[in-house]
């Protein structure tokens, strides 16, 4: 089992490395590019799009010579295929959040299906098939509100893929440990070319379809036997991306805008506006991203009492965060 992880990371890798130039390439020709607007997209050139589709590949092609695929597997793909398809779509410019949001309720059907949805013991079932729909939909655009600058998204999820694969691999979970493995393999090979200063980037496509896989793969997870808050740690492992989700919509609700127009609120550009530089930045919440997933981990074999203690705190740390983030002039 052993060899058959490091195959399918380094499969993964590789065919990401070798694909991201070909994406790149085929972007720029079709002038599939984020161009630049002096507001909020203030890189110097325009940057190519469909960075995604080579991370979907790598992660499709790789999971294909080392996987079987069973009921569960083929329904996460499917929906991570839609949701694919729907932010290429959007990075042509041409979808409504309206469509969008349509789009991502059906792909999160289709895992229902498959039977991937949230299994709390105590949770009625139509409960708990409303929690999955807001889970996907909520992951799914988490990693699209913080893919606001190079390899902050990727990174991140990256790391999240990697303590994914540890839990999963500690509980016996072999199809979540290959398939978290597979991402994390085409997340670092592309991550290559999307660190600072970026040559491609993830585009909707990529940042969207990164968040359906993971938070799909989180419902799949099976993350304590020893604590009733083990079952938790996703919420931990995910952190970053739910913070700035709330934070930029409490924010855009103050002043009375719309949570779906673009606004400089989130947590990366505040940090970069108070004091650090745009790497730096990136690199603080790589690290943020490791100390909850440690965190995350001590939680899933704590006692109760331990276990409670960590996610309370990791919640009014998040809390008092947002207080000083909130505090900072954007200049608006």
């Amino acid at each position: 089992m052993i060899i058959k992880y490091i195959l399918t990371f380094f499969l993964s890798f590789f065919l990401s490395i070798y694909g991201t130039p070909i994406a790149r390439k085929a972007a720029l020709d079709y002038g599939i590019v984020d161009k630049p607007d002096g507001k909020l997209k203030t890189h110097k050139e325009p940057t190519p799009y469909l960075g995604g589709l080579s991370i979907y590949l790598a992660f499709l092609m790789s999971l294909s010579f080392t996987f079987d695929f069973n009921k569960e597997v083929l329904g996460i793909i499917l929906a991570g295929t839609i949701i694919l398809l729907l932010g290429l779509i959007d990075d042509f410019g041409v979808l409504s959040p309206r469509n969008k949001f349509i789009g991502q309720f059906i792909a999160t059907f289709i895992l229902i299906k498959a039977g991937v949805m949230i299994t709390v013991v105590i949770l009625p079932q139509w409960l708990a098939i409303a929690l999955t729909f807001l889970w996907i939909v909520g992951i799914t655009n988490g990693f699209n509100i913080i893919d606001v600058m190079d390899g902050l998204s990727t990174g991140i999820a990256f790391w999240v893929s990697l303590f994914f694969f540890i839990i999963a691999a500690l509980n016996g979970k072999t199809m979540i440990a290959t398939m978290t493995l597979a991402l994390a393999g085409s997340l670092l090979g592309f991550l290559r070319y999307n660190f600072e200063p970026a040559k491609i980037y993830l585009g909707d496509a990529g940042s969207m379809f990164i968040g359906m896989i993971l938070g799909s793969l989180a419902m799949s997870g099976s993350y304590s036997y020893i604590n009733q808050v083990g079952f938790l740690s996703p919420l931990i492992i995910l952190g970053l991306p739910i913070f700035d989700t709330f934070l930029v919509m409490y924010i855009r609700s103050l002043r009375g805008q719309s949570v779906f127009k673009g606004s400089s609120d989130h947590f990366a550009l505040r940090l970069r506006k108070w004091i650090f530089s745009k790497k730096t930045t990136v690199i603080v919440s790589y690290g943020v991203t490791i100390f909850l997933g440690i965190m995350a981990i001590i939680m899933t074999f704590a006692s109760n009492t331990l276990a409670f203690a960590i996610f309370f705190g990791i919640i009014l740390l998040f809390l008092v965060t947002a207080y000083f983030l909130k505090k900072i002039d954007m200049g608006f």
